[in-house]
C-alpha cells in the first residue's frame, strides 16, 4: 500500500509522521515543497516529496501510476483559508473546487482505492437560513454557507459523496476544527496563526493578543490522526466526520491555558481586525460520536495539552 499526501504542510507533514513511524513510505506532494519546514515534522529521507499542482490533472496521474499509489489524502487548500477566501474568491474555488474534483477524477480514473479529503467544521458554524426546517419543497429548506470558504467546503463534500455514490471512490471528508500545531513554514488559517503568534510573542516575554471569540479548535497531530484512522477503516459507513478537541474554548480557557504553558506571561485580549471574518463566536460544540464510533476517533490534546506540545516544539526549533 502506497499513500499519496497532497498538501505537504500544517496537517500533511503530521500524516506523513504517523505514516513513517509505522513502516510506510508516503508521497508527499506540493505546488511549492518546503523541505526545511517538512523536516521538523517528519523524517524526509523516509518519504519521496515531489511537487505538482491540484489544478494540472497530468500531473496528479503522473503521481499515481509512479509511485503505485492505493489511497490518497488531498489536504491542499487556498492560502489563510476563510480569509484568503474572501479575499480572492475565484482562486478559492478553483482550488478548493476544481482541485479537489481533479483528485476525485484521478482517482476513478486510476482506481485508487479510499480519498480522505480536509473539509472543515466552519460547515457547522458559517450558516444562514434554514427557514423551510427542512421541507424540500421549501426554497429555504436548510441553511446555506455564509462565506466562499465554507461553500467550497459544502461543495466539495457533497461530489465527493456523488464520487462515491456512483463512481466507486471510497470516500471520506474530515471536517477538521481549526487547526494549529508545530509548522515553521507557509500556510495554515487565520486562527492558526493566531494561536502560534500567541505562544511565541508570549515566550519571547512581550504581552500575546488572546482571541475574543469562543472557537472550536483541533491540534494538528489529532488531525491527523482521524485522517489516517480514516485511510485505515475497513468499512466507513458514513462519509462525513468532525475532527476536532470535542469543546468550544472560550477566551478564558485560552488564558488558563497560555498561562499554565508560559508562566509570567503577559496578555491582553484583542482579535486583529483582519481576522475576525474567520473566527466567528462558536456556541455549539461538534459532534465526534460518528468519528468516536466508525473511526475509533477520541482527542488526545485539550487546549492546555496542545500548547505545552507546541511550546517544547518552539523552544527545540529555535535552540
Amino acid at each position: 500500500m502506497s499513500t499519496l499526501i497532497i498538501g505537504a504542510g500544517l496537517v500533511g507533514s503530521q500524516i506523513a509522521h504517523i505514516l513513517v513511524e509505522r513502516g510506510e513510505r508516503p508521497v508527499l506532494m506540493d505546488y511549492a515543497p518546503q523541505p526545511e519546514a517538512l523536516a521538523e515534522n517528519v523524517d524526509l529521507s523516509r518519504c519521496e516529496l515531489i511537487e505538482g499542482d491540484v489544478l494540472k490533472p497530468f500531473t496528479i496521474s503522473q503521481a499515481l501510476v509512479g509511485h503505485g499509489i492505493t489511497s490518497i489524502v488531498h489536504t491542499a487548500a487556498n492560502p489563510l483559508l476563510t480569509l484568503g477566501a474572501q479575499r480572492d474568491p475565484w482562486s478559492a474555488i478553483q482550488l478548493n473546487i476544481t482541485g479537489t474534483v481533479n483528485v476525485l477524477e484521478a482517482a476513478r480514473v486510476h482506481g485508487v482505492k479510499r480519498v480522505v479529503v480536509s473539509s472543515s467544521n466552519v460547515l457547522n458554524h458559517f450558516l444562514a437560513g434554514g427557514e423551510g426546517k427542512g421541507d424540500s419543497a421549501d426554497e429555504e429548506a436548510y441553511p446555506r454557507p455564509t462565506t466562499f470558504y465554507s461553500a467550497t467546503k459544502q461543495a466539495i463534500e457533497s461530489l465527493g459523496l456523488n464520487y462515491a455514490r456512483w463512481s466507486g471512490v471510497d470516500f471520506a471528508a474530515m471536517r477538521y476544527g481549526a487547526v494549529f500545531g508545530p509548522w515553521s513554514g507557509r500556510g495554515g488559517g487565520g486562527p492558526s496563526n493566531i494561536v502560534r503568534g500567541a505562544l511565541e510573542t508570549a515566550l519571547s516575554g512581550d504581552e500575546a493578543a488572546i482571541p475574543t471569540n469562543s472557537m472550536e479548535w483541533v491540534y494538528s497531530k489529532d488531525a491527523a490522526m482521524g485522517t489516517v484512522l480514516a485511510l485505515d477503516a475497513a468499512d466507513l459507513g458514513s462519509r462525513v466526520f468532525n475532527i476536532t478537541m470535542g469543546c468550544v474554548v472560550g477566551p478564558e480557557e485560552f488564558a488558563t491555558a497560555l498561562a499554565a504553558c508560559v508562566p509570567g506571561a503577559r496578555m491582553k485580549k484583542g482579535t486583529p481586525a483582519a481576522s475576525a471574518v474567520s473566527m466567528p463566536d462558536m456556541r455549539c460544540v461538534s459532534s465526534l460520536a460518528r468519528a468516536q464510533k466508525v473511526l475509533g476517533y477520541a482527542p488526545r490534546f485539550g487546549m492546555r495539552e496542545a500548547m505545552a506540545d507546541m511550546v517544547g516544539w518552539i523552544q527545540r526549533t529555535r535552540a
